[in-house]
């Protein structure tokens, strides 16, 4: 017994050696099997067939938006060869016993083409998670085929293109704990119907994660959201198409932590005033209502890390704020919300993000503001701060947006601190006192600076030799510039420029030709002369040189491809024809050439520009009739048409007028004002356009999509006014006047119940003038210099008597008062117009429009400011 006591140990020891050897061994094999052998000849040929199925294009994936969500893009098909195990290719993964492809993540690999329903990828029974994000498959429907992945655990086709229903297969997928549908918010394509997320919700009794922001499910009532499951922990309806009011028993979800919902349109959602879910840490609310103010209970959310409420809330920010410690980003922006910021913001000391713009908040910055240690983000735009700014006391922040307030004195030195800032704008304020360029010497990562429309005057250093070779976008509009800023001629990135309204004088440098990503180009109201560089028009999507002193023919040549959405040489000295190359811009949007001495007859060939939407000839010599060559509908989308003050002859162009398609259709359904703009990478530039009223010019600084007008005044156009006028119902503004035109006024014009402004004065009218809708509404002044016309309100009656009946002067002053009111209800497009136009005109509004992301790609940008219905009469009466 002792013998075999002392034998055991030894034996022991060897065994276990010979165990772990064998173990050793065997994990090698395994190893080096995994290593070489993982992947099977099947799945790897199902792989290589998919690849099969797209091209690749630069522009299926952007840059930007992958970096922000996902990773930067990168051509994961191409490490996709036969003879390398497939386990290896970039974007696989595999069972590291069974060798099965479990993992196949695609997203931002620049995929473009139409997705088949009959893929090869659906061979792959094993996968757990798909990923395709961010690829370019052409509107094609999700496949239904997709059912066959019955282990699928996580699925992600977030903005790639799909359109379409999407297939109830998606809810037999029963494993299933993440679902990401998203799409581009101004899209729509990709629908989500009632019965398909009534199984989704059925069957998904695991889900997690759902994310469908941007896609449209405007029949789902919102209700059905309470029936997920209680183990939900985010949910993105961001930008969706919702309608009705959202239970807001949604905040009791015991286990959500991110919450997204937006929709202006008909989509509320009231917040709770107590019991809200404790673990709640990104709530984000853009909706038409969620209730007048921000309760107090806001600060029981002890967990919140990021809260963004947009939803007309009023009244001042809760005190009780200042008990969210983790708050990290806070936007608050487009409310209504007054008075001035609570000095309790100043403890959340872990503030990275902070948006106040676009609401009613007064008073002057408080310095604590500035001294937030970790603050990178600060935007204060659109209010009605005043006062001067202090010193800035950290150098944390990378933007900085205080535009359009009533700041006033000296852009504070300390400034130059800011060693990490990338967007500045400080544009529309009351700004004054000199500045040198060399203020932004240090700023070696400024890639944007707006400082328009101040009373500032920017001065070059002629020995400075600084250069901020980040530089992208610059706006110095009405900044006393006496010449061009010499430290952005080495910006090599520069994608915008807007230096208009200054008096700059000479002639556009060479060193702008070599901006060849240069997009926006406005050099408008100034004193530059000369002709016009040849190089530009090749690069640029704007090109605004109105109201400076070109001379010459427009001899510079628009290539094939020409990318030019806006061209407007307004207000110059410009000669010669119209040069047919502007065919070849087939992008262009607006065209506006009025005001110069440009020769020719009427350039129907612009007929094959598809987009145009704005045309502007005016003031030139331009002579001829005004018909079409072509049998085909021409000019659908013209919106804006201005031939007044030149020679053209003939009668009323009646084929077009009955093609005008955009002065005829709805607006659609939602009535919010938008403008027309290009879009850059990060930002917007809004068009201009100039009107004459009551002899004076107005420039609108901002033109309204709704927009829609027809001046042929001052030709010498004969005829009769034709009856298909009165079907451009959205008509607003018609002018007609001082031409030789003949005959009645079509009753029919009584239907275009939009309009504003009507001037048929100077021509050989006759007969009665029609009544009703708007015609009740305009004045002598509509039809002076007709001898024929009778009726009111004209104080020559019909019946030969000489004088209207005795209640004319009742009606008269009915007319007044019935005028100031149509102003303000009727045609609301124009007015809207009318009144940006007349508010920027009078304080300087800048057309330079601020970041459509606002510094963050998860939102679409800030938006603009409501007109305020004031002073409108002033301009138009």
């Amino acid at each position: 017994m002792r013998i075999f006591t002392k034998l055991s140990a030894p034996l022991c020891f060897l065994f276990v050696f010979l165990c772990l050897k064998t173990a050793f061994s065997s994990s090698i094999n395994a190893s080096s099997f995994s290593t070489t052998h993982l992947c099977s000849h099947e799945e790897a040929l199902a792989l290589l067939q998919f690849k099969t199925s797209f091209s690749i294009n630069y522009t299926a994936s952007d840059p930007y938006l992958c970096k922000y969500y996902y990773t930067k893009p990168s051509f994961k098909t191409e490490s996709w060869k036969e003879g390398i195990d497939c386990c290896s290719w970039d974007g696989v993964s595999c069972d590291n016993v069974t060798g099965h492809v479990i993992a196949l993540n695609l997203s931002c690999s620049f995929l473009y083409g139409t997705f088949p329903s009959n893929s090869t990828l659906f061979f792959l029974r094993n996968l757990q998670s798909l990923n395709l994000a961010f690829n370019d498959f052409r509107h094609s429907k999700i496949p239904s085929e997709i059912s066959q992945f019955t282990r699928l655990k996580h699925l992600d086709v977030s903005f790639s293109q799909f359109s379409g229903q999407a297939p109830g297969e998606i809810a037999h997928l029963p494993k299933l704990v993440s679902l990401k549908l998203s799409s581009y918010y101004n899209s729509f394509d990709l629908i989500l119907e009632t019965t398909t997320f009534k199984n989704l919700v059925h069957n998904l009794s695991e889900v997690r994660e759902l994310k469908l922001s941007g896609v449209n499910m405007i029949s789902i009532n919102p209700r059905l959201f309470m029936n997920l499951s209680s183990s939900l922990t985010t949910l993105d309806l961001s930008k969706s198409v919702l309608r009705g009011n959202f239970p807001n028993s949604i905040f009791w979800f015991p286990n959500l932590k991110n919450f997204y919902l937006s929709g202006k349109r008909n989509l509320t959602i009231d917040l709770p005033s107590s019991n809200w879910n404790s673990s709640l840490q990104d709530l984000y609310l853009d909706v038409s209502d969620c209730g007048r103010r921000l309760p107090e209970s806001i600060g029981d959310l002890k967990s919140l890390r990021s809260l963004s409420l947009g939803c007309h809330l009023e009244g001042s920010i809760p005190a009780s704020i200042r008990n969210l410690p983790q708050l990290t980003s806070l936007d608050l922006s487009s409310n209504y919300l007054s008075g001035q910021i609570r000095p309790s913001l100043a403890n959340l000391t872990k503030l990275r993000y902070l948006s106040l713009s676009s609401n009613l908040l007064n008073g002057t910055l408080p310095p604590w503001i500035f001294t937030l240690p970790l603050l990178e983000y600060l935007y204060l735009s659109h209010n009605q701060f005043q006062g001067q700014i202090n010193q800035f006391r950290q150098n944390s922040l990378t933007h900085l947006d205080l535009s359009n307030n009533k700041l006033q004195g000296a852009i504070p030195n300390s400034i130059a601190n800011l060693v990490n800032l990338s967007y500045l704008d400080l544009s529309s304020n009351h700004f004054s006192d000199l500045v040198e360029a060399d203020m932004f010497s240090a700023l070696q990562n400024l890639e944007t600076i707006f400082l328009s429309d101040n009373n500032l005057s920017l001065r070059m250093n002629v020995n400075a030799n600084f250069t901020l070779p980040k530089l992208t976008h610059v706006s110095f509009s009405s900044c006393n510039l006496s010449e061009f800023p010499n430290f952005i001629r080495h910006s090599n990135g520069l994608q915008s420029l807007v230096l208009s309204k200054n008096s700059i004088y000479g002639n556009i440098p060479q060193w702008i030709c070599e901006k060849d990503d240069l997009q926006i180009l406005d050099l408008s109201h100034n004193n530059l002369i000369g002709k016009i560089p040849n190089c530009l028009p090749k690069f640029l999507s704007v090109l605004n040189l109105q109201a400076n002193y070109f001379d010459g023919n427009i001899s510079f040549g628009f290539p094939k491809g020409c990318g030019l959405r806006n061209l407007n040489l307004h207000g110059n000295q410009m000669d010669g024809p119209l040069p047919r190359s502007l065919v070849n811009c087939s992008k262009l949007e607006v065209l506006d050439v009025g005001k110069n001495n440009i020769e020719g007859t009427f350039p129907q060939w612009l007929e094959s520009l598809p987009d145009l939407q704005v045309l502007v000839l005016r003031s030139n010599k331009f002579h001829g009739s005004v018909q079409s060559t072509k049998e085909s509908p021409s000019f659908l989308r013209l919106r804006v048409l201005d031939l007044s003050n030149n020679d053209f002859l003939g009668p009323l162009p009646v084929w077009y007028i009955e093609n005008f398609k955009a002065m005829m259709d709805s607006h659609g359904e939602d009535g919010s004002p938008e403008y027309m703009k290009a879009p850059t990478r990060d930002n917007f530039y809004l068009y201009s356009l100039v009107v004459t009223w009551k002899g004076f010019n107005y420039e609108l600084q901002g033109i309204l999509t709704t927009l829609s007008r027809l001046n042929l005044s001052h030709n010498n156009l004969t005829g009769h006014i034709s009856p298909s006028l009165g079907s451009l119902t959205n008509l607003e503004w018609l002018d007609l006047s001082s031409n030789e035109l003949a005959g009645k006024i079509p009753d029919e014009l009584v239907s275009l119940t939009q309009l504003v402004v009507l001037n048929l004065s100077n021509n050989h009218l006759v007969g009665r003038i029609p009544q009703g809708n708007q015609f009740n509404t305009f004045g002598n002044d509509s039809y002076e210099g007709n001898l024929g016309l009778c009726g009111i309100p004209l104080s020559k009656s019909c019946d030969g008597i000489g004088t209207p009946p005795s209640s004319f002067q009742e009606k008269d002053e009915l007319w007044r008062f019935g005028w100031r009111v149509v102003v303000l209800g009727y045609g609301c497009g124009v007015v809207f117009g009318l009144l940006m136009g007349y508010l920027v005109f009078r304080i300087g509004k800048p057309k330079w429009v601020v970041s459509m992301f606002d510094g963050r790609p998860s939102q679409s940008g800030r938006k603009l400011r409501k007109a305020r219905r004031v002073d409108v009469l002033e301009l138009l009466i």
